[in-house]
């Protein structure tokens, strides 16, 4: 047996022997003294030799073909644990189980053993991870960009009913799945000033003498296509300092400031987001931002011209997607490339710039639209400030020649917004230098034309797209729910983890008594794995006979976990006055859990408060005798995706309440469908097509839609008027008021009570009746357990639109044009099928 299959081979024997050579090699441990880390970091090893393998085979395949790729710039990429992904996408997780069975160990513990990448903060980062994952899949050359955040999202505490942060040391033990790149380092500018100057060509040139540099150093992680042989990059960028150690301050006794542009440095990459709420916050927000994209772009035009003379082609070649504003300063920072350093003239980077780029936006939030003010931009970025001025000098008159004499479209549409501080619009930077937007759901589509980019609409409506979010079957139906996966596969063929359409098929059993059976007890063992990690972590048993009611989600007053914790409270008080009139028993009321979980910004303090009101109702309710066996409420500390892998599957009722008009589409709905959970939600984001897929009767609709919300506001939306209106309401609101939940400090969700009453910007009151009235409707129907498992089978079965190979499939035919490019292996490493997926999509 050569050396080169027991680096790369498949089979059993040689997993066996590639794993000992690593825990001897690497880790430098026999058996004796291996511990349960060292087994991990081995098996870890043993994968990652086969991932490296195919990774030159594909960067080979590429190269070969002069490929046009995919670059995919997000500033968050939520990754979650890499092991059983890895093994179960190169197709040899049983094999592995196997493989350490017989030498005495279990892959679920060592697989534990992990530490999770916290790179990213909710949807976003995870969307991003999907994508990767749905890029190899499909075979596109492609590659992520992003940060290497030293300290990931925090680890949440609850403690006393409060969020409490700690950092989260994702690699405090280190990282065997990255690999670092120092020799393609990259020096990144900040600060400084700008020099005009005359070239030898007598041309009109800018240099920028910056203030101080930091280095990129990159460090690539293998993502794996499933059971085929692509593995392309996410690179991530560290940052170092250009002078770590300064000797004659150290040597004069100034130990501190001897190291301090080191510290400066290294900051930029410290923590993922950090809190903004400063000016230093928001100062170091934007570092990371131009860090992360000035590298990447710098290495994109690296890797062009190692094949090309000229930058002509370089559209032809190179895709960018903006995931978000978080890197549109990459519009600027292309330009500044082009134009500073390889000395292009403005209409030709700016041609070459504009077909490069394409922008994701992601939110309907004004708030969330980034805007950073001209004096720190300019501080930061002098050279990027002259580029933009000019950007948009040159985009005004393209306005005034289409829209003459509308003075008001050019306040609004210009990318510098006046007042007392002028800002730069970084939506509007994006937008202006791609080649297309897209919105990630249908609704979140036409609400940007309609409002929020309705005047760059009406300018440039072949611009914009619908790209609506996927999520991958893979990490989210086959690594989450395994044995619902093998009970599709028993009917239908495993196909449908590539073309998840396939699921259809799955209608044709949707009234066999004994498919219900299964399904039912697939369900019952899941909720039981939930209910052992709630025993474990909160102390606290939960009847797994009860329908578990699920919100799980970044904490955010439009996505109304405050909404939900006033329908417990609602429960509650029902539960209390059928006690009280010793009506309980009468009482028909479906027994329920509530599970929240979800982390609220450092900074953000309405979320924080939301997260201690739901602590302390639950407080309540759970010592309440009255209340066993009807309600108990949890709070899932620390939501991350590998916990998403435990609850998604668990939940019977998936909360999709967000404000109609606020949420861009969300996955976590996709998720909960694909495992069999029933939606009660709003006509928002995705909600809307999700229903349409599933069928209006099954799916719980309730609340106003977006056009209701904004005509009710556009008339005088008076939140008093529910409050006097609605006894029930009234009482929940008082309660909270009252201090009924927390004696000890009763004016504490004072803030809470006062935006209710006097604002309500998310329209929780005028939504609660309608919430309620639904909210009885899904205890009525899961008192018919035959006709609520027929729903959830045809939830599965119809929710093949929203894979995120479909969504890949859209962007490569419609945004990117380009096209999958196979890669073959030789020999036993080859043991796999080769499953080629073509771009083919249901919508």
């Amino acid at each position: 047996m050569s050396v080169k299959n027991d680096r790369t081979g498949m089979t059993l024997e040689n997993l066996k022997r590639a794993f000992t050579d690593n825990l001897y090699y690497i880790q430098g441990k026999d058996e004796r003294f291996a511990t349960l880390y060292d087994y991990y970091m081995a098996l870890a090893y043993t994968v990652r030799d086969r991932l490296i393998d195919r990774r030159i085979k594909t960067a080979k395949a590429y190269a070969e073909k002069d490929t046009k790729t995919v670059y995919y710039l997000s500033a968050e990429f939520l990754i979650g644990r890499l092991s059983m992904n890895n093994l179960t996408n190169l197709g040899i997780y049983d094999q592995m189980q196997e493989a350490t069975k017989e030498m005495g160990l279990n892959l679920e513990d060592l697989l534990e053993r992990e530490e999770e990448p916290g790179l990213g903060n909710g949807g976003l980062g995870r969307l991003a991870a999907c994508f990767l994952d749905s890029l190899a899949t499909l075979q596109i050359p492609a590659m992520g960009y992003g940060i290497r955040y030293e300290y990931g999202i925090f680890d949440q505490m609850i403690a006393g009913g409060w969020q409490h942060e700690r950092p989260d040391n994702w690699l405090r033990f280190g990282n065997p799945w990255e690999i670092p790149r120092p020799d393609y380092m990259v020096e990144v500018k900040f600060g400084g000033h700008t020099e005009a100057y005359t070239d030898a060509n007598g041309q009109y040139r800018v240099r920028w003498i910056p203030r101080n540099t930091v280095y990129g150093t990159p460090y690539d992680t293998p993502i794996p296509g499933f059971k085929n042989n692509t593995v392309n990059p996410l690179r991530l960028w560290s940052a170092k300092s250009s002078e770590d150690f300064d000797f004659q301050v150290f040597d004069a006794g100034e130990y501190t400031q001897a190291v301090a542009n080191k510290t400066y440095s290294e900051n930029i990459s410290k923590v993922l987001y950090p809190n903004d709420n400063t000016p230093q916050g928001k100062e170091l927000r934007l570092e990371q931002q131009y860090f992360f994209v000035s590298c990447s772009l710098q290495d994109i035009i690296r890797q062009y011209l190692r094949s090309h003379d000229t930058f002509d082609a370089f559209p032809d070649k190179v895709a960018i997607q903006l995931n978000d504003t978080h890197p549109s300063i990459g519009v600027a920072e292309l330009m500044r490339l082009l134009i500073d350093e390889h000395f292009l003239e403005w209409e030709q980077a700016w041609d070459i710039t504009r077909k490069t780029f394409a922008y994701t936006n992601h939110t309907l939030l004004i708030e969330a639209l980034e805007r950073w003010a001209v004096g720190l931009f300019g501080r930061l970025l002098p050279r990027h400030l002259e580029i933009i001025y000019e950007i948009n000098y040159r985009f005004l008159d393209e306005i005034r020649q289409k829209f003459p004499n509308d003075k008001a479209r050019l306040e609004r549409m210009s990318l510098v917004q006046e007042g007392p501080e002028k800002h730069i619009r970084m939506a509007h930077l994006a937008f202006v230098g791609s080649h297309t937007t897209n919105g990630v759901a249908a609704l979140h589509t036409e609400l940007l034309k309609r409002d929020v980019m309705r005047d760059f609409f009406e300018m440039y409506p072949e611009k914009f797209q619908n790209k609506t979010n996927g999520v991958t079957p893979r990490r989210w139906v086959l690594m989450s729910n395994p044995e619902l996966s093998k009970l599709i596969t028993s009917k239908i063929g495993d196909q449908w983890l590539k073309n998840l359409d396939d699921l259809r098929k799955l209608e044709a059993f949707a009234d066999d008594p004994e498919f219900q059976a299964a399904w039912r007890k697939i369900k019952q063992d899941n909720k039981r794995t939930l209910a052992d990690y709630i025993q474990a972590n909160n102390d606290l048993e939960i009847d797994v006979d009860s329908l578990l009611d699920i919100q799980v989600k970044r904490i955010h007053e439009y996505k109304r976990q405050l909404l939900n914790i006033m329908h417990v409270i609602t429960l509650y008080n029902r539960i209390k006055r059928a006690a009280a009139n010793g009506t309980l028993n009468a009482l028909n009321i479906t027994p329920r859990t509530f599970i929240f979980g979800g982390k609220a910004a450092p900074g953000y303090f309405m979320a924080k408060l939301v997260i201690k009101l739901i602590n302390s109702v639950a407080s309540v309710v759970n010592d309440d005798p009255d209340a066993q066996g009807l309600i108990k409420v949890v709070f899932l500390a620390n939501f991350s995706v590998s916990l998403g892998q435990i609850t998604y599957p668990a939940a019977d009722l998936s909360e999709q309440i967000s404000t109609a008009g606020k949420e861009a589409s969300g996955t976590g709905n996709m998720k909960f469908s694909l495992n069999g959970a029933l939606t009660i939600g709003t006509l928002d984001g995705a909600n809307v097509e999700i229903r349409e897929e599933v069928g209006a009767e099954n799916f719980f609709l309730f609340g106003l839609t977006a056009q209701e919300v904004m005509v009710m506001k556009s008339q005088g939306y008076n939140p008093m008027h529910y409050y006097h209106d609605n006894p029930e309401l009234k009482q929940v609101i008082d309660q909270i008021a009252s201090g009924f939940f927390v004696p000890k400090e009763p004016d504490l969700f004072k803030s809470i009570v006062d935006s209710l009453l006097f604002k309500d910007e998310y329209m929780l009151l005028a939504d609660f009746q309608f919430y309620l009235d639904c909210q009885d409707q899904v205890s009525e129907a899961y008192k018919d357990q035959a006709a609520w498992t027929r729903t959830s089978i045809l939830n599965v079965a119809r929710m093949g639109k929203f894979s995120s190979d479909n969504t890949i499939s859209q962007y490569c035919k419609e945004i990117w044009n380009v096209e999958p490019i196979p890669v073959k292996l030789d020999g036993e490493e080859q043991l796999i099928k080769e499953e080629h997926t073509p771009l083919t999509s249901s919508v």
